[in-house]
């Protein structure tokens, strides 16, 4: 089986590819297969978030592109941007994970959050597409999140590492 501790650095050339969903991209500890079909095991840093087009090294030294897979969502698209940051702002305060563009919100397949973004004025359609969310308030630049706080752990925000410290901001 082959073992992936460590993200590739660089701009290396992948020899492998590994297609998940959101859901298992977001786990750091996961037995999965690449798209060959050989039996892999990710044993990556508590926090991080994998994202389509992330490579990383395996304990063998190839290299294997991470691939967004294509899921079922629901997509959201208007004009009116006021409509879009209310719906982005409801389904925030539900903790969903939004995929944010310009003219556009998308979020995992759920019957209920379609009536609520329904209920709201907005036309909500069904679709499969690859899915990266925002990171959060926690995450990384460019929504890619790689566990970085005040002392280097990855457990969230500086005023959150401070109070498990002990100490006062």
């Amino acid at each position: 089986m082959m073992r992936i501790e460590k993200r590739a650095s660089g701009n290396t050339t992948a020899t492998e590819r590994l297609v998940l969903p959101f859901e298992l991209r977001s786990k750091t500890r996961l037995r999965t297969r690449l798209e060959n079909g050989e039996e892999t095991g990710l044993f990556l840093e508590r926090g991080s978030v994998l994202r389509g087009g992330d490579r990383l090294e395996a304990d063998d030294g190839r290299i294997v592109e991470v691939v967004a897979a294509v899921e079922a969502v629901m997509e959201v698209r208007s004009d009116d941007a006021l409509a879009l940051m209310r719906a982005a702002y409801h389904l925030g305060n539900r903790h969903v994970a939004v995929q944010l563009r310009p003219d556009m919100l998308r979020f995992a397949s759920d019957h209920v959050l379609r009536e609520m973004v329904r209920g709201l004025g907005l036309e909500v359609v069904e679709t499969s597409a690859a899915f990266e969310p925002e990171s959060g308030a926690y995450g990384g630049h460019g929504g890619h999140a790689q566990g970085h706080s005040a002392d280097g752990e990855g457990r969230g925000a500086r005023i959150h590492d401070m109070w498990l410290k002990g100490h006062r901001p």
